[in-house]
């Protein structure tokens, strides 16, 4: 029945003021919202920069492969088998081994119980392949084994990134997987990228290794460039600490000598080991290595058993304050490159909002006239219907503190297409019941009743169009489908809670008068 009781008036009139009240969150002084959330604009309507970023996945492939054929090495060593000219090249480890032994090896690499590397447990069906060439055996990645090493990669990569990016204090920034080895970095409203490039082009590998006292090229030993370019330094293989090691790194000002510097506190593991090797070496030059160029290489004065630090490099506060951010957080597993970077000027957004508000208010305003033309009062019900419906979306959207773009628009636009569309079929339903019954009030319900699995079947798939295009599409097409499946949502609301209790109570009021519609 149109009947609405007092506790289900009650009811819509909670609902709607609540989501009213929190969607006047964005036209609200921050200090005087209701809750601090509000609907964020996208980068086509704020401006802002993108950057597609490729991770390099090559070192990483080549340091797993050293790490295996030094694995293969000690545990055939253990069972007795000698494995000779054991080489890596073009990412493919090539061994001999006696004749005798050989199915034995090739056995230990396809038996999925084997316990040849703890990294790998199943090397045939997991991670790599083992080809018998005769002579020499091949180890290679397997195709799956690839493919769960660049996912691991990105996996990886994608978390730093948004340590990096959330650290500087960007808004609202989105950071998405593309692919398996790419990854979309989003920044509404910083239209000047550069610093952001620097920071995500660092793996930020930080190890501290001792200078080498024979000034020679030799085993166990490379040359380095310090950051600056003004001289080389043969620095040991052998890391005494890296940056897996480190809690906390912050920029400071060393009051002694007026300069920047970055301070560092290592975990438990690290202090210890730290505090052995500077006690054994005093006297050294011990260089700090980042991203494989010598920041500095300071002299070990007495032992450091306190588990912090400082690095100092001729900083300026801001170099400081980005290597002390690349220091927290983390390393990169593998280099990125910036492969495709647009900047979409903030001109640009406000001409993309300018242009939807326009087309919003046009269409908003002919659905307005046709509707009061059309249905009288039952059209200023639904105009009214319309602005809460609308008011209601943007109280979700803000709730949820959703990313509005410039397909969202277009999705709020279409909501009120639905909304009209609904209220129409129920007054054009209405007024074929107004044809065979004289009361007014059981007309009235009978077209909200009978409409409804029209409506409904409409709305719903709709909705399931808005679901796929959720799940399978992506950027601008989710804007669009979020917008859209919460307008279906609020449009079922106003239509069948608030535009049925405006309308319950006027055609109760006029129940006995002729052609209300």
């Amino acid at each position: 029945m149109l009947y609405f009781s007092k506790l289900r008036i009650i009811f819509v009139s909670i609902i709607s003021l609540f989501f009213i009240l929190i969607a006047s969150n964005n036209l609200l002084d921050p200090n005087n919202r209701f809750l601090d959330k509000k609907i964020n604009l996208g980068l086509d309507l704020q401006g802002g920069s993108y950057l597609l970023l490729e991770i390099d996945n090559s070192p990483v492939i080549i340091q797993k492969l050293q790490n295996t054929s030094t694995l293969i090495r000690t545990y055939f060593k253990e069972k007795g088998i000698r494995i000779g000219n054991l080489d890596l090249s073009n990412t493919k480890i090539n061994f001999n081994v006696e004749e005798k032994f050989k199915q034995s090896v090739i056995n230990e690499f396809l038996d999925e119980n084997s316990n040849i590397n703890p990294y790998y447990p199943r090397f045939k069906s997991h991670q790599l392949d083992i080809i018998d060439k005769g002579n020499t055996l091949e180890l290679s990645f397997s195709k799956q084994g690839l493919v769960e090493l660049k996912n691991s990669s990105q996996d990886q990569a994608l978390e730093i990134v948004r340590r990096r990016i959330d650290e500087i204090g960007t808004n609202e920034p989105n950071i998405l997987k593309r692919g398996n080895d790419r990854i979309l970095v989003e920044l509404p409203g910083l239209d000047d990228p550069m610093r952001i490039k620097s920071l995500l082009g660092k793996t930020a590998n930080l190890t501290f290794r001792f200078v080498s006292n024979d000034n020679k090229d030799s085993f166990g030993v490379e040359k380095l460039q310090y950051e600056d370019g003004s001289n080389e330094d043969f620095v040991s293989k052998r890391i005494i600490l890296s940056g897996d090691n480190l809690l906390d790194a912050q920029p400071r000002m060393n009051n002694q000598t007026n300069e920047t510097i970055v301070s560092f506190t290592l975990d438990r593991v690290g202090a210890k080991r730290f505090g052995k090797a500077t006690s054994s070496n005093i006297g050294r030059q011990l260089a700090i290595v980042l991203d494989g160029k010598i920041i500095s290489a300071p002299v070990v004065r007495d032992t450091i058993a306190s588990g912090s630090g400082q690095i100092s490099g001729g900083f300026t506060f801001q170099s400081a304050t980005d290597l002390a951010l690349l220091l927290r957080s983390g390393a990169l597993p593998a280099p990125l490159n910036i492969i495709e970077e647009r900047t979409v000027g903030p001109d640009l957004g406000q001409d993309s909002i300018n242009a939807g508000m326009i087309a919003l208010i046009i269409g908003f305003i002919l659905v307005i006239i046709f509707m009061f033309f059309k249905y009288k009062t039952f059209g200023l019900i639904t105009n009214i219907t319309l602005v809460t419906n609308l008011i209601i979306l943007l109280g979700i959207l803000t709730l949820f503190e959703a990313t509005l773009t410039l397909p969202g628009i277009a999705g709020i636009i279409l909501t009120v297409g639905m909304a009209v569309d609904a209220n129409v079929l129920i007054f054009e339903r209405i007024k074929e019941e107004l044809k065979n019954e004289k009361n007014n009030i059981i007309a009235f319900d009978s077209g909200y009743t009978k409409s409804r699995s029209a409506i409904l079947d409409a709305n719903i798939t709709t909705l399931l169009a808005a679901i796929i295009l959720f799940f399978m599409g992506s950027g601008p097409i989710k804007g669009f489908s979020v917008t859209l499946g919460v307008g279906i949502f609020t449009t079922l609301f106003s239509v069948y809670f608030i535009a049925r209790l405006f309308t319950a109570l006027y055609v109760s009021k006029n129940k006995d008068k002729e052609a209300l519609i």
